[in-house]
C-alpha cells in the first residue's frame, strides 16, 4: 500500500524498518499506525502529513507478510530531509508499538542513502572520461621538456627599475601589483605562478615603489611578524597601497608554500579598514588608567574586565578568563591579562563584542582580526611614550 505525496520529491535516503504484529492486521492497519502514533512527536516540522504535504518525503509503502497468527513486513519511508531530521524520523517510527489491537515491534533495518549508487556512477563515468582524455591527450617527451623548459625561461627574477629591485616579469603589464619585502618572497611568488611581484629590498621604500602604487592597484604581502608591521608602517606614510595581505603570525611570505599564500592573498583587507584617518598617531589612544594596570597586572597571572569608560568590571584569575569571557553578555569592552592571548581568547572576545585585548604576549597561532584589537605589554609600553 502506498500514500501519496502532493509535491515532486528529491529522495536522499530511504528508510526501511521491519515490524511484527502479535495478530493479523492489514496495510491500512499499520499506516494509520504509523501516522497516528507518530503524530505531535516533535512539532509539525517533522509531523508526516506535513512533510507529505510538502515534499519532504515521499509515499510511505507497507510490504506484509502474514504468518500464521502473526504478521511481518517492512515499512519504507523516502525521505529529502537532512540527517539529522532523517534519523529522528527514523526513531519515531521505531517507538511505534501498536497496531490495531495488536502489540507491536518495530525495528530499523537501515537508512539507505540513495544518492550513493549516483556518485559511484558518476566516478566510474570519470573514470572513463580521465582515461580516454588523457589518451587523446597525453603530450610527448619532447613537447613536456619544452613546456618545463619555457616555464623556467619565464620564471626568471627581473631586475627593476633604477634601483634594481627584484620583480616579476609582469609588474609593468599588470594592472595589480604585490609588493613583498625581500628577493626571497619574490622568488616563492613566482614559483607558485605570481609574476606582478615586486621587492622594496630594504626598510626605506624605493622611488620605484612609489611610483608604481599611484599607476597600479598595489597589495602590500608582508611577514607576520614585528618587521612587517614596521614595514607597513613606513609604507602606508609615503606610498598609496590599496590592500594589506599578511603572513601567519610568526610566519615570513618566503617559507609559505603555494596554498597558504593564496589564502594570504586572498584574504587581504583593504587599507581603509585598518588604519585610521591620521596616520601620524598611534592606534590607539589608551588612558592612563589603563597604563597603570597593566604594569599591575604584569607578573599576576591574573585577569581584569573594563567597561566602555575603562573602569574595572572584575578581577579575575588568567586561568577561569575564558570560561569567565563565554558567559559575558555586554558591557565589556576591554580584556587585561597577565598571560598568552590565544586565539580561543581572541575567537570569544570577537563573538562577545569586545574590542581590545591586551596580554603579556600574542600566541604565534594567532590570526589577525579586524573586530578585536591585540596589544602587548611591551606594546602598550611603546604606546604610552608615543602618546606622551
Amino acid at each position: 500500500m502506498l500514500t501519496g505525496a502532493s509535491q515532486p520529491l528529491a529522495v536522499k535516503y530511504v528508510i526501511r524498518a521491519r515490524f511484527e504484529v502479535d495478530g493479523l492486521v492489514e496495510k491500512p492497519d499499520v499506516i494509520g499506525a504509523v501516522f497516528g502514533q507518530t503524530e505531535g512527536l516533535f512539532g509539525p516540522e517533522l509531523d508526516l502529513r506535513e512533510l507529505q504535504k510538502s515534499g519532504r518525503i515521499g509515499r510511505i509503502e507497507i510490504e506484509l507478510h502474514p504468518k500464521q497468527d502473526r504478521t511481518i513486513g517492512t515499512i519504507i519511508i523516502p525521505t529529502s530531509l537532512d540527517r539529522i531530521s532523517t534519523a529522528l524520523l527514523a526513531a519515531s517510527i521505531e517507538s511505534i508499538n501498536r497496531v490495531g489491537p495488536y502489540s507491536a515491534i518495530v525495528t530499523l533495518e537501515k537508512i539507505e542513502d540513495v544518492r550513493e549508487s549516483k556518485r559511484k556512477a558518476i566516478i566510474d563515468r570519470a573514470k572513463e572520461i580521465l582515461h580516454q582524455w588523457t589518451i587523446e591527450t597525453m603530450p610527448s617527451v619532447d613537447e613536456i621538456f619544452k613546456e618545463l623548459a619555457e616555464t623556467l625561461k619565464v620564471a626568471k627574477v627581473e631586475k627593476y627599475g633604477p634601483e634594481e629591485l627584484s620583480a616579476g616579469p609582469e609588474v609593468d603589464s599588470a594592472k595589480e601589483i604585490i609588493i613583498v619585502e625581500g628577493r626571497a618572497d619574490v622568488i616563492n611568488l613566482m614559483r607558485c605562478g605570481i609574476k606582478n611581484v615586486i621587492a622594496l629590498e630594504g626598510a626605506r621604500v624605493p622611488e620605484t615603489i612609489k611610483r608604481l602604487c599611484k599607476q597600479k592597484e598595489a597589495t602590500a604581502f608582508l611577514d607576520g611578524d614585528r618587521g612587517g608591521d614596521l614595514i607597513l608602517k613606513e609604507l602606508l606614510q609615503v606610498a598609496d597601497i590599496k590592500y594589506v595581505a599578511r603572513a601567519p603570525r610568526g610566519r615570513e611570505v618566503e617559507d609559505l608554500n603555494c596554498k597558504e599564500i593564496f589564502d594570504a592573498l586572498e584574504s587581504r583587507v583593504p587599507i581603509e579598514d585598518i588604519i585610521r584617518p591620521k596616520r601620524g598617531k598611534p592606534r590607539v589612544e589608551l588612558p592612563e588608567k589603563v597604563i597603570t594596570l597593566v604594569r599591575e597586572l604584569n607578573g599576576t597571572l591574573e585577569a581584569v574586565l573594563l567597561n566602555a569608560e575603562f573602569e574595572p568590571v572584575e578581577r579575575l584569575p588568567v586561568s577561569q578568563l575564558a570560561e569567565r569571557l563565554q558567559s559575558v553578555d555586554g558591557g565589556i569592552e576591554m580584556v587585561v591579562f597577565d598571560g598568552i592571548i590565544t586565539q580561543r581568547i581572541v575567537d570569544i572576545a570577537s563573538e562577545k563584542g569586545i574590542k581590545t585585548i591586551i596580554g603579556s604576549r600574542i600566541s604565534e597561532a594567532v590570526k589577525p582580526s579586524l573586530n578585536v584589537q591585540l596589544y602587548t605589554f611591551n606594546e602598550v609600553s611603546e604606546i604610552s611614550k608615543e602618546v606622551s
